[in-house]
């Protein structure tokens, strides 16, 4: 049986290859709170196990040991998140950290029945694919709300689920999954974004709305 620490590192290079692409050390580094150096120690005794691919400069990617693991991780941590949600009512900016403690102790049979009482749901509270049962996983929208334009709308798919106060800000502005929003207006300079949310206008920085996946582009 893997470490927790293994089972982190291998649930976060997924993730990172998701949405990044490369993944290198610092990034890495960065997502997890350790040093580069603990991640390059790591790094190299998961690529011992088969589980990484490793090349110095170059990143690290899963092998397919190691997606395995990932994803089954991933399936308890995201199944969590959504039952917190939803069956206990805790914040969505709440449920990430909540379902980090859970996720490496609950037994098959909990994760079963909590997908059977949830209804066997396909994302988590943020819109995030929930893995099914049989490893594989629905792509993620590609879309960040960055890239829009003037113009434009959309339907949020899914949030980064990495930042709780981020979380409780695109919260207070009515951004969650499924709602919709439309550029109104974007700078040439910084990338500032003007969208209408509902009926009201707020002011989104590059980078906030880089954290921003959508689906169902227009115009």
């Amino acid at each position: 049986m893997q470490s927790q620490a293994i089972e982190d590192y291998l649930r976060a290079i997924y993730e990172l290859q998701s949405t990044e692409g490369q993944v290198g050390t610092s990034l890495l580094a960065e997502r997890l709170g350790v040093t580069p150096a603990s991640v390059t120690g790591m790094i190299k005794k998961l690529a011992e196990m088969k589980l990484v691919v490793y090349e110095p400069y170059q990143g690290v990617k899963l092998t397919q040991a190691g997606q395995k693991i990932a994803l089954e991780v991933l399936r308890h941590h995201r199944l969590v998140e959504q039952f917190l949600a939803e069956a206990l009512g805790v914040p969505w900016d709440r449920v990430h950290e909540e379902a980090h403690k859970i996720e490496h102790v609950i037994s098959e049979d909990i994760e079963e029945r909590m997908d059977t009482v949830l209804g066997h749901p396909t994302t988590d509270p943020h819109g995030s694919p929930i893995p099914r049962l049989d490893g594989t996983i629905d792509g993620s929208a590609n879309t960040r709300l960055a890239e829009l334009v003037a113009g434009q709308s959309a339907v949020v798919a899914e949030v980064s689920d990495h930042d709780a106060a981020l979380l409780r800000y695109l919260g207070d502005l009515g951004l969650y999954p499924q709602s919709e929003v439309a550029v109104m207006a974007v700078a040439p300079l910084d990338g500032l974004m003007t969208v209408r949310v509902g009926n009201k206008r707020h002011a989104l920085s590059h980078a906030v709305a880089n954290e921003v996946l959508v689906a169902s582009v227009r115009g």
